[in-house]
C-alpha cells in the first residue's frame, strides 16, 4: 500500500535531527526498535571486504565465492565442505563478539525504557549485548538455530556447541572472547563426517533456521514472541499488522495516550513490508507515535507523516553515540 506514496528526507540539518531525537527518547514513554541489516553492518557484521577475506579466503579462492552473503546460497559438492562454510558463517557472525559496541551502546539508550524490538536480523546481537530476550522478536530466524529441511516438525535446536566442534575440527583456534585465529598451518575446507547433523526424527539433514522459503520453521518460541510483540502494541494503542498468530484488535487499549516512539534503524526497501511499512502505518493511524528513521543514504519518510518523523541520515554507529 506504500509503495507509491511520496517519500521525503529532512530538510533540518543534522544536528537539528539529532536535538529532535533526543527529546523524542527522553519524553516518550515506550520505544519500539526496529532493526534491519544496516544497524549489524554498523557494528561491523560486515558481509565483504577484510572481514571475508580472513576467514573465508580460502572459499574465495576455490569456489569464487565474493561475499558472505552470496556463499550462504552456494551449492558446495558435499556435505562437509558445505558444513565447513556455514560454521565460519555461523560463527564469526552469531558466536563471536560484535567487531564494535553499537547493540550495547543503543541498549543504554533505552535500558531504563518500556521498550520492545522487532528485528530482521538473525544474528541475535540483541540478546548478546543485553536486551531481555522477552522483549524481542526475530522475524527470520536465527543463526543459532538447526531445523529439519524438510521439516518434518516445527521445533529448533541450539547449535553452539556442533558449530564449535566444527571451527575447531577446522583446525581455528577459538579464543577465550570467542574471535577466531588461524593458525600458522592453515587451516581446512572440510568437516568431519560424523559432525554433520541430521533430524534427530526423520533423518533428514539440519540446516540453519533462516527464512529462504516456505520451509522455514515457526517454533512455540516464535509464535510466543509475535504475540509477545502484538500484544505490547496493543498496550500502547496500536493495532498489529504483520507477523502475529491472532488478531490484536480487541486488546487495543483505545484510551492509551503516553508517547510511542518508534526507532527504526538500518531498513532499506528489500523487506519494507515487515517493519518500514508496519511503523509507517502505525505513525499514521496514532497520533501519540513518533517515527524516527535512521540509515545511510536511506533516512525518509512519507510525506502525510513528515510532521511526526525524524529522520537522521548519517553512520547508525556514531548516531548512537551522539545520542
Amino acid at each position: 500500500m506504500f509503495s507509491k506514496i511520496m517519500t521525503r528526507k529532512s530538510t533540518e540539518s543534522y544536528s537539528d535531527n539529532i536535538s529532535k531525537l533526543k527529546d523524542a527518547i527522553t519524553s516518550s514513554d515506550a520505544i519500539i526498535i526496529g532493526a534491519g541489516a544496516g544497524l549489524s553492518t554498523a557494528a561491523g557484521y560486515t558481509y565483504s571486504g577484510e572481514r571475508f577475506k580472513k576467514y573465508f579466503g580460502d572459499f574465495a579462492e576455490r569456489f569464487g565465492i565474493r561475499d558472505i552473503y552470496s556463499g550462504g546460497f552456494y551449492p558446495f559438492p558435499s556435505a562437509e565442505i558445505k558444513w565447513a562454510w556455514w560454521s565460519r558463517h555461523v560463527w564469526v557472525n552469531r558466536y563471536a563478539p560484535a567487531p564494535k559496541p553499537v547493540y550495547e551502546e543503543l541498549f543504554e539508550l533505552v535500558k531504563d525504557k518500556d521498550y520492545y524490538v522487532i528485528s530482521t536480523n538473525v544474528d541475535s546481537a540483541f540478546i548478546n549485548a543485553g536486551f531481555d530476550v522477552s522483549r524481542l522478536f526475530y522475524t527470520q530466524g536465527d543463526y543459532g538455530l538447526f531445523q529439519c529441511t524438510k521439516p518434518c516438525h516445527y521445533e529448533t535446536y541450539d547449535n553452539k556447541e556442533v558449530i564449535r566442534k566444527m571451527i575447531e575440527d577446522q583446525g581455528f583456534i577459538i579464543e577465550d572472547d570467542g574471535n577466531l585465529t588461524i593458525p600458522p598451518e592453515g587451516v581446512r575446507m572440510e568437516v568431519s563426517t560424523d559432525l554433520i547433523p541430521y533430524c534427530p526424527k526423520c533423518g533428514s539433514p539440519m540446516d540453519i533456521n533462516l527464512r529462504c522459503d516456505d520451509t522455514f520453521v515457526e517454533d512455540e518460541h516464535w509464535h510466543v514472541a509475535a504475540g509477545s510483540y502484538g500484544n505490547f502494541l496493543a498496550r500502547h494503542g496500536i493495532k498489529a499488522m504483520g507477523f502475529f498468530t491472532e488478531d490484536t484488535t480487541e486488546k487495543v487499549d483505545k484510551g492509551y495516550d503516553g508517547k510511542v516512539l518508534l526507532m527504526e534503524f538500518g531498513i532499506g526497501m528489500n523487506t519494507p513490508g515487515i517493519i518500514k511499512y508496519p511503523f509507517w502505518q502505525y505513525t499514521s493511524q496514532n497520533k501519540n507515535v513518533t517515527y524516527s528513521c535512521i540509515n545511510m543514504g536511506e533516512a525518509y519518510a512519507p510525506s502525510d507523516i513528515e510532521d511526526r518523523s525524524i529522520c537522521v541520515d548519517g553512520d547508525i554507529a556514531e548516531i548512537i553515540k551522539e545520542l
